[in-house]
């Protein structure tokens, strides 16, 4: 009985002694890629946005539904012209050609949307997925919002 007293208390001390780790450990990460000037930092808002507007057709992992919906990894689309990338949310998009695949679902314009929430969404898909690029600001969406009109 002594035994199995022992063994609770060390596993119940170890479960919480590893819990209070996580935290400091992922703000470690966070401090990290702050200082190496990572856009995943900045990126985090842009998640909940993605969630709620995006992940439906691009899927969890940006993989898109072949011939409806383009992935978002790995392409020039979502890595190049910040322009271009910013227009596909403000404009929407049909019939387009993604890495010599064509895709067929219609993209809405996603305009209601702020100028920060598309600053945000762009820049999460741009540092996540195994995309790599920089992250667009609210300044870069309200100046091609501006000139769109």
């Amino acid at each position: 009985m002594k035994y199995i007293l022992l063994i609770s208390i060390v596993l119940s001390s170890a479960s919480l002694f590893a819990q209070s780790k996580k935290p400091k450990q992922a703000t470690r990460a966070i401090v990290a890629r702050a200082k190496s000037g990572s856009s995943v930092v900045q990126a985090e808002p842009g998640l909940a946005v993605y969630k709620q507007y995006c992940l439906t057709c691009h899927q969890v992992n940006g993989s898109g539904v072949p011939g409806l919906n383009p992935p978002l990894r790995g392409t020039e689309w979502v890595n190049g012209d910040k322009a271009r990338l910013i227009g596909v949310l403000l404009n929407g998009l049909q019939n387009a050609e993604v890495e010599g695949e064509t895709y067929d679902n219609v993209m809405p314009a996603h305009d209601f949307l702020t100028d920060a929430q598309i600053a945000d969404v762009l820049t999460y898909v741009r540092s996540n997925f195994g995309n790599k690029a920089s992250a667009i600001t609210a300044d870069e969406v309200t100046a091609q919002r501006a000139a769109k009109k």
